[in-house]
This record gives C-alpha cells, sequence and structure tokens, in this order.
C-alpha cells in the first residue's frame, strides 16, 4: 500500500509549499484553537446597521424552536401575529407551535403512507432514488408554505397560553428518531403486501394501524390537542376579556382570518436554473403533508420581484414569511448576514461563493435551509433597485444579533433567499394569471423540494 493514494513527493511539496507562507501558520495557530469564522469575519469600521426606513412593529415575545426545525411554522406564526396582536390591542402574544407541529407529524406520516403505497403499486424498487429519498428522513421537521395552509385552513391555530411547549416539541430528535423507525418499519410491511397482491381495502385497513401506533406516539410525546378551549387576557388598557369556549378552527375563521388570510398569500420563488423559466409554475413530486391537501406550488420569479413584492407588503405594514439558506456568509454572534463579512481569502489562500446562485442549486451547493421573516428594508428614494438592507425576525431567541433580530444586506438577499410569500393585492395581475397555469412537476429529490 506504500504506492497508493497521493505520492509522497506530492504530499512533500503541498507541505513545503504550506511552511513555506507564514501567514499559514498564523491562521493555523488561530482556526485550531476557535470556530474559523470567527477568524475569517471582518470587523470593520463600517459593518452594515440595523436601522432601516421602513419597519413592521416588532412583536413580543421573540420565539425560540430551541432544539428543532420547526421554524417554517415559527415564521407563519410570527407573521401571523402581528395583525392579529393589533386587532386585539395586546402587547405580547405567541401562537401554538406545539399545536401545528402535532398536526403536522400525524397527517404527513399519513400522507406519506399513502404515498409508499402508490409508489409500491407502481413497481418503484425500494433500493431506488425515489424510495430511498422518501425515506431519508420521514419525520422531517421542516415544511412549505402551502403545508401550512393545509394545517391551518383544516386544524385552525390556538393561542401558546392554552397549550404549550411540549420537551419533544423544543428537542425533537429522539421523537423523529422514532417515528422514522416506524414509518420504515412500515414501509416493509407495505411493500410485502402490495407484492403478495393485498386489496386496496386491505392496504387502507393497514394503514389505519400504522396510523393509530403514530398518533399514540406522536401524542404521547406532544400531549393532545384540545377540542376546545377558553381564552382568557387583558388587553393594553389592562381590561379583561374572555374568548370560549371555542374549537381552534373556529378560533381561526373568526378571529385571525379577517386579519390573515392564508387562502390569499402566494409564494413566488426564485429558482434561476435555465431549465426552470420564469413566468411559470411548479410543483415538487411527492411534496405534500396532508391527503387530499393543497400541492405544493411555486411561482418561479426574479429576485428583483421578490423584494418588490416584500418591500411593498412591508411599507403597508406586513410581515413577509420567507425561505433562504440561513448558514451560507452569516455572523450568528452579530445576527448579519452580508457577502461582504468574511474574508476567507485572508485566512485559507481561497476564495468561496463563486458558483452562480444556479449553480449552486445544480451542484447541491445551496438550497432551502430556513424559514423566517422579514419586517423591516432601507430603500433609497423609496427605489427598490436602490435597496440596501433587510430587518429579519428570526426564532432562535433573543440573544443573538439585535435581541433576535438579524440584519440582512441586500447582497445577501439576491443569492440565499429562495422564496417569499406575499398577500396577492402586492401582485400585478398579469403574473397573478400565472397561477392559472398547470404547475410542472420537479422531480421529489429536486433542490427545490428543500423542507425550510
Amino acid at each position: 500500500m506504500e504506492n497508493a493514494g497521493i505520492p509522497s513527493s506530492v504530499l512533500q511539496k503541498y507541505k513545503s509549499s504550506f511552511e513555506a507562507d507564514p501567514k499559514n501558520k498564523l491562521a493555523q495557530n488561530v482556526v485550531t484553537k476557535q470556530d474559523f469564522l470567527e477568524a475569517c469575519y471582518k470587523h470593520r469600521q463600517d459593518e452594515i446597521g440595523s436601522c432601516v426606513s421602513h419597519k413592521v412593529p416588532d412583536v413580543k415575545p421573540v420565539s425560540n424552536q430551541k432544539a428543532s426545525g420547526r421554524c417554517w411554522l415559527f415564521a407563519l406564526l410570527n407573521v401571523m401575529r402581528q395583525p392579529f396582536m393589533a386587532q386585539q390591542t395586546i402587547d405580547e402574544f405567541e401562537f401554538s407551535q406545539n399545536y401545528l407541529y402535532f398536526w403536522d407529524k400525524l397527517e404527513r406520516c399519513n400522507y406519506l403512507l399513502d404515498v409508499l403505497t402508490q409508489v409500491a403499486k407502481k413497481g418503484e424498487p425500494v433500493d431506488g432514488r425515489l424510495v430511498q429519498h422518501l425515506l431519508t428522513n420521514p419525520s422531517e421537521d421542516g415544511g412549505q408554505w402551502d403545508m401550512l395552509v393545509n394545517l391551518v385552513e383544516k386544524h385552525g391555530v390556538i393561542p401558546k397560553s392554552c397549550w404549550r411547549e411540549a420537551h419533544s416539541a423544543e428537542n425533537s430528535r429522539r421523537m423523529n428518531g422514532l417515528i422514522n423507525d416506524k414509518m420504515r418499519e412500515f414501509c416493509q410491511q407495505i411493500f410485502k403486501l402490495v407484492k403478495t397482491g393485498s386489496s386496496d381495502d386491505a392496504l387502507k385497513e393497514t394503514r389505519e394501524k400504522m396510523m393509530e401506533t403514530i398518533y399514540r406516539i406522536v401524542s404521547i410525546c406532544l400531549g393532545s390537542p384540545p377540542e376546545t378551549f377558553t381564552w382568557e387576557y387583558y388587553d393594553k388598557e389592562k381590561k379583561y376579556h374572555k374568548v370560549g369556549p371555542i374549537t381552534p378552527r373556529e378560533f381561526y375563521k373568526q378571529l385571525v382570518k379577517p386579519v390573515f388570510n392564508m387562502e390569499d398569500k402566494v409564494c413566488i420563488v426564485n429558482d434561476p436554473r435555465t431549465q426552470n423559466p420564469y413566468n411559470e409554475m411548479y410543483t415538487v413530486e411527492y411534496l405534500g403533508n396532508m391527503l387530499g391537501g393543497n400541492l405544493t406550488l411555486y411561482l418561479n420569479q426574479p429576485i428583483e420581484n421578490l423584494k418588490t413584492f416584500a418591500a411593498d407588503a412591508i411599507k403597508q405594514n406586513e410581515a413577509v414569511w420567507f425561505g433562504c439558506d440561513v448558514g451560507k456568509f452569516f455572523c450568528l454572534q452579530t445576527g448579519i448576514q452580508d457577502l461582504d463579512s468574511f474574508d476567507y481569502e485572508l485566512v485559507f489562500g481561497t476564495t468561496v461563493g463563486n458558483q452562480s446562485k444556479a449553480d449552486r442549486l445544480i451542484y447541491g451547493q445551496s438550497l432551502m435551509t430556513h424559514a423566517m421573516v422579514l419586517t423591516g428594508v432601507t430603500l433609497e428614494e423609496d427605489d427598490i433597485s436602490k435597496s440596501r438592507r433587510w430587518r429579519v425576525e428570526n426564532s432562535w431567541g433573543d440573544e443573538k444579533g439585535d435581541k433576535g433580530y438579524l440584519v440582512m444586506a441586500d447582497n445577501w438577499f439576491n443569492e440565499y433567499v429562495y422564496e417569499v410569500v406575499v398577500d396577492k393585492k402586492h401582485i400585478p395581475a398579469e403574473i397573478l394569471d400565472i397561477l392559472k397555469k398547470k404547475a410542472r412537476m420537479l422531480p421529489a429529490w429536486d433542490p427545490m423540494g428543500a423542507l425550510a
């Protein structure tokens, strides 16, 4: 094996080249003792500021998803609570994240068991790309906008004071691992039943028994959501109010939907790959969480339009749900997302971020990983082409950034924001007409199927 791998002469060449530059040794001394991003971070006099020219009022408390991947749920409920709190004239409020999380776990498992039955009937091999993709993480915490519409329109919402967080919601790894174990076991059973010619009725009965097990696991971990509840609260004038008994769905329909209608929102994406032209509708195969629910639909637009629609919403006092690749060029401690914040070349002698946005999608370098809320923007001369920075409400608590809020440079928005959700009233009629087109189906493993 002495001559296998990289030749010794080449390794010696690498070593000599490394040691010939004293800066490499300095970088090594620094980076071996701390996160290398700290060494790459530029401590600049002109660091991007947190003030913005247009801002939606901050809401309290700053939410915290803790050790879970529920950002998409938190982002929705953070967007939703802003107009709701204004309507109810209250200072602090959160919707129950645990409530939507409970229903997503159940609905998504039921959806996936049906999908696995479909693909088994189609003769898809268990070790093929599709089935292996579906089994990668059956109990995924993340999601997309149309999945939220499915959940809220069917199950409604409730105040957090009426159903609080469970340990397995804030620390979801073990519960998800248990559900994943069962879902893969159930997949094996379904494929065997299909192979032996079981009837549709027998398969349906089997899935119902499987879902009874999933229901038991989720209920033990998260609790059993109330069928009705009573919400008591004080408004800003310290006046007492009482709502209920009322169902979560009635609560949404009567109190929330008049100020935040899920069905009036549109998910606009920026997918610049040449094979996916703008002004078209897209969906992703088997990307859903509810049988008979809405498809996950994307209206593809240039990035300038995403910024225009988001800024228009903010100027009308509406926060904006959005999906991004949060970990790129991001300083967690300062809460700054800026392409100019890190100098990799100074530390490592090489640059990063050299691919185009389209190529990053194609080569697996970037995709949606996190959902947050846009709450402010700085525009020069009220011109979106001169936007400078954005204010972002995160769901990681109030210890990082500006008490839980982040600052996003406009250059970061261009490269790492992939979707925004805005009300239809902010979108021109000719673009809304695209919603009438039939959506083109992308494969299940397409990067646009990533869950925020």
